[in-house]
């Protein structure tokens, strides 16, 4: 499950004096734990098991046919932003059964960056309602699949009826310098709501 770091540097810098925790959150095969291991300054921990014939019963791989393990827990990684902010960034079980662990997850959580697949949009509402209900505030990222229609940004905001302040991007998580942009995108969406809240 777990895995060793990749290299020496492993411990947080004694600089360091703030830790903020940001969710990776998405439905079943959408990228999360692909994302979180891109980002991640350290071998990130995963907890990936071998998909049984029961998990196909529920677990729909519709266009990701060659998939073959799931996330059963959560994947972690951590990105040092400065000499005094890391980020912590905690992926989550996509499946609906595993809803109440992430909501667990939540606790603590600065906001979600959603990741969304423009073949199964449909199946972000569930995800993005959990976070609406706890009040945690999101960005959405489309992860840009090679099979994927398609559409404008503005197309997917209506498609999932997106507030026009919640930030929509694309993204490859594959590629560090996009899936960065992606989590940008999140964080400079949090720093405008604290700002907002201080002044209001």
């Amino acid at each position: 499950m777990g895995s060793a770091p990749a290299s020496e540097d492993v411990y947080l810098r004694p600089t360091v004096r703030t830790a903020v925790k940001i969710l990776v959150v998405g439905h079943f095969a959408v990228g999360k734990t692909t994302f979180v291991g891109t980002l991640s300054e350290i071998r990130p921990l995963h907890t990936e098991e071998v998909m049984t014939e029961a998990g196909a019963l529920v677990d729909d791989l519709g266009d990701t046919q060659d998939k073959t393990t799931t996330t059963v827990a959560l994947d972690f990684g951590r990105i040092t932003l400065s000499d005094a902010l890391v980020l912590y960034l905690f992926g989550t079980p996509g499946q609906q059964r595993f809803t109440t662990l992430w909501r667990d997850m939540t606790r603590g959580a600065l906001g979600a960056l959603v990741l969304a697949d423009t073949r199964r949009l449909e199946r972000s509402f569930d995800v993005m309602g959990v976070l609406e209900e706890l009040g945690l505030p999101y960005a959405v990222a489309l992860n840009d699949f090679d099979s994927a229609p398609q559409h404008t940004l503005d197309e997917v905001r209506d498609a999932l009826d997106l507030l026009p302040e919640t930030p929509l991007v694309r993204c490859d998580a594959r590629d560090p310098r996009s899936s960065t942009r992606a989590l940008v995108s999140l964080v400079e969406h949090l720093l405008t709501r604290t700002s907002e809240l201080e002044h209001a």
